[in-house]
């Protein structure tokens, strides 16, 4: 006589193992060739690249949305496209989300907001960083006004984590409307070449509204990105680079505000380095690279710069020293004579912040004419936007060196 009890289990284990099968396919496998197709991997197949083999624990693996508005209640998937949980990258925890664009386009329905704001809570409580692997469409319009406020809840944690824990964003494909704010917020934004965009507004409304003929691309489109506008920091030619770049900008950060960063065996080396006896010339009217500059003072390849194609009249980066995390920004006298304008005052000014939340030394590198003249940056600002600059220096508490050449550091009076 079989035992009714052990039907009653091996059943829930039948439909345990359904709903978890069910949850790995998404929005099913014709949408997952087509993500393939585009050249672009699944929610899934990114997390499982970025976190350590076997770390990853799932949270909430088998919400639903709510809604029943407009045909949802006809429409369910597990997990309502986005992949949330916790795992190690290189043995240090982090809590991460990675939207799925197979569930409804990756659109943001109220409980997708909910599971991304829960890991943003346990971040924040066990102290550990925030990396959000972003490909969504935007708002989940048949859900209307509750799915913004979706949005609104994320933007707070977005501003209750800032400082507090580091928090990275990687645009994976598309980021339009609301969606685009949080990463906003975060500390660094990386987005993948050809694949990934960025606007408010996509090319089809502002052909409406301005009259513009523009594509994705141009628009919002990682090059642009990258050396126009400076909304991202690093930019990658496809998905497993820039995977690999997120898992090496952590390398250089500490888990929160209240730790160091983690320091990398290191031998001390007595060779001399008679290249920065000459980098520099004689002739103050003369360019350099101050990468060279930078290069011939750090551990050798460790320099990653931040913002390389956007006001690049002034670099900053991480690098290791004896094979300690520090931040560096230094003038480039290569391009503009290293005079510091509006972008270059508000590009450093946000990484020494960054630098002094979470207890990153600055080298510090001068050389520089002073304030760019003109009409040009006097009518957009150049006043409260090179205060910024000054701000962030002023109020910085951590370590810092400086090295200042014999040039000029006052601005043109006239």
């Amino acid at each position: 006589m079989s035992d009714p009890q052990a039907k009653v289990h091996s059943s829930k284990l039948e439909t345990l193992e359904r709903k978890n099968q069910e949850a790995l396919l998404g929005g099913g496998q014709a949408r997952i060739d087509a993500q393939h197709k585009k050249g672009k991997l699944t929610a899934r197949e990114r997390v499982d690249l970025l976190l350590d083999e076997g770390s990853f624990e799932e949270i909430g693996k088998f919400v639903m949305h709510r809604s029943k508005d407009f045909g949802l209640d006809k429409e369910y998937y597990l997990g309502d496209g986005v992949v949330t949980g916790y795992g190690t990258v290189n043995g240090r925890l982090v809590y991460v989300f990675s939207q799925d664009f197979t569930v409804f386009g990756g659109s943001l329905s109220e409980t997708h907001a909910e599971k991304i704001v829960k890991i943003m809570d346990l971040a924040m409580k066990n102290g550990a960083p925030v990396i959000g692997l972003n490909d969504s469409g935007g708002a989940r319009i048949q859900e209307g006004v509750v799915s913004l406020g979706g949005y609104a809840d994320i933007f707070y944690k977005n501003t209750l984590a800032s400082g507090v824990v580091p928090q990275l964003s990687a645009i994976m494909g598309p980021c339009a409307g609301g969606a685009v704010y949080s990463p906003a917020i975060t500390d660094f934004i990386l987005m993948v070449e050809d694949t990934s965009y960025m606007f408010v507004t996509g090319p089809n409304v502002v052909k409406t509204v301005t009259h513009e003929n523009v594509t994705s691309e141009e628009l919002g489109g990682a090059s642009t990105h990258s050396t126009k506008s400076g909304v991202t920091h690093f930019t990658a030619a496809n998905e497993v680079a820039c995977i690999n770049q997120l898992k090496q900008l952590l390398s250089y950060m500490p888990q929160n505000c209240e730790e160091t960063a983690p320091a990398v065996p290191y031998e001390a080396s007595n060779a001399a380095r008679p290249a920065l006896d000459s980098i520099i010339p004689e002739n103050p009217n003369q360019p350099y690279d101050i990468r060279e500059v930078i290069e011939g003072i750090i551990d050798a390849d460790t320099f990653m710069e931040v913002h390389q194609n956007f006001a690049e009249n002034i670099v900053v980066g991480f690098a290791r020293l004896g094979g300690r995390s520090i931040g560096i920004v230094g003038n480039q006298p290569a391009v503009l004579a290293g005079v510091l304008d509006i972008n270059a005052s508000t590009k450093a000014a946000r990484f020494v912040r960054f630098c002094d939340s979470f207890n990153i030394p600055l080298l510090v590198l001068e050389d520089v004419p002073g304030f760019l003249p003109g009409t040009d940056q006097e009518w957009r600002g150049i006043i409260t936007n090179g205060a910024k600059l000054l701000y962030a220096f002023c109020e910085a508490t951590v370590r810092a060196s400086r090295s200042s050449h014999a040039r000029p550091t006052v601005a043109p009076t006239t």
